[in-house]
Order: C-alpha cells, then sequence, then structure tokens
C-alpha cells in the first residue's frame, strides 16, 4: 500500500517536472517582447571559466523592445557581446562602450509560425513526459498486483493515475493555446 502510494507521488513529481521543462522551454521564446529571461542560458568567457551572462552584469529592459546589458567590469564588454552572437538567439548586440543594447526587431509572420511549432514541439515533449512516467507508474502497479495488491485497488489506482495524467495534458495544451495566442498576437 505504501509502495502504490509512493509510486503514484512519484509519477506526479515526474508530471511537475515536464511542465516546469515546458515552462523553461516557453519562456526561451521570443514574442516579440524583450525580457530579461530571453539571455538566462547565454554563458560567458570570464578569467577563463564560463560564467552566467546574470553572474557578471546587470540586464534590464529599458523599454517594451530594448534590453540593455551593463557589465561589472568594462573588459567583459567584448567576452558579452562575442558570448551573444555565438549563441544564436537572433539579436545582434549594440556596444557603446558603457552597454550593451539589444533591440528585439518585431516579429514577422513567417517567425511568428517557426516559433509556434517550437512551441507546439516543447507541449509534445512534455507530453511524453507526463505519459512515460503513467507507464512507469502502470508497470509498477501491476507487479504489485501479481505480488498480493488487491486487484480492485489496482483498479482504481490506475483510473486514478490516468485522471491525474488527463490534468497534466490538459494543464501543458492550455499553457501551449496560451503562448500561442501570445505569439501570434501582432
Amino acid at each position: 500500500m505504501e509502495d502504490i502510494h509512493r509510486t503514484m507521488t512519484e509519477a506526479q513529481a515526474h508530471m511537475e517536472k515536464a511542465i516546469e521543462h515546458l515552462n523553461h522551454e516557453m519562456v526561451k521564446l521570443r514574442t516579440g517582447k524583450a525580457s530579461p529571461v530571453m539571455l538566462q542560458d547565454i554563458v560567458v568567457e570570464y578569467y577563463g571559466s564560463p560564467t552566467p551572462l546574470n553572474q557578471v552584469a546587470n540586464v534590464q529592459v529599458a523599454d517594451a523592445r530594448t534590453l540593455v546589458i551593463q557589465p561589472w567590469e568594462r573588459n567583459l564588454l567584448a567576452a558579452i557581446e562575442r558570448a551573444i552572437i555565438n549563441s544564436n538567439i537572433g539579436l545582434t548586440p549594440s556596444n557603446d562602450g558603457e552597454v550593451i543594447r539589444l533591440s528585439i526587431p518585431p516579429l514577422t509572420e513567417e517567425r511568428r509560425k517557426d516559433l509556434v511549432k517550437k512551441l507546439k514541439h516543447a507541449g509534445e515533449e512534455s507530453k511524453v513526459g507526463v505519459r512515460g512516467a503513467r507507464h512507469k507508474a502502470l508497470e509498477h502497479i501491476k507487479k504489485a498486483t501479481k505480488e498480493g495488491y488487491p486487484e480492485d485497488m489496482a483498479k482504481r489506482t490506475e483510473h486514478d493515475l490516468q485522471e491525474m495524467v488527463n490534468r497534466y495534458i490538459k494543464r501543458i495544451d492550455e499553457l501551449v493555446a496560451a503562448k500561442e495566442k501570445e505569439i501570434m498576437t501582432v
């Protein structure tokens, strides 16, 4: 009994991780608005060691379409500029010797459709994660049933598991739909 409860808890934890992963992927999708989160995965070479950008500079939103990066040390300007160019996020840095400015261009229709495609792929990956957690839990429930766990309890647990999966899949679909609407809004 305790074993089955732990299995359900682990399955739910895996499903939560799938949602977290989707949120992380969605944040990286550029919607035409400036956000410091767009740069969260950029790593700068700082005294020979790779360091996240937010640990060597201050990233601020100047206006709806501009990010300003103020490095803590002026000699980092070139390294930050290089890291942004190498990151392939599609933004061109403008270095004025004090700060780096990133202008976020408005999205073209083609770019919006491309972003939606990436978004749907990330949503599908998250659903696969949820289904994988279900599969693992079902195997565990079947094994426990063979070892003497009551069959009616196993059926009820399987039903509860499927309801949990349905809730998470619905949540993923809602997140994807909301982000898609945001991306497609001009």
